[in-house]
């Protein structure tokens, strides 16, 4: 499993006008949930979506970021809209 720097940085090579990793989009492991939390934030806006790890060693070693583009995506469209 990768760690939540490699995965934040992977985010910023995708959406690279985000912000920076730790501040405007934060990951972190949810043990219960078996899962990455993705949290987004934009001003006083915040939204998060989750991951699941599948999903997360895809893109990250190459094979397709689609999931993770979309909700990535989405969260950000969202946020504009408020």
């Amino acid at each position: 499993m990768h760690d939540k720097k490699e995965l934040c940085e992977k985010i910023k090579s995708i959406y690279p006008d985000i912000g920076e990793c730790g501040i405007d989009v934060d990951v972190e492991y949810d043990e219960t949930k078996k899962a990455w939390l993705v949290d987004l934030k934009k001003g006083e806006h915040e939204l998060k979506t989750h991951l699941e790890p599948s999903e997360a060693d895809d893109c990250m070693e190459g094979k397709q970021c689609v999931s993770l583009g979309v909700q990535i995506g989405g969260l950000r469209t969202n946020i504009e809209k408020m």
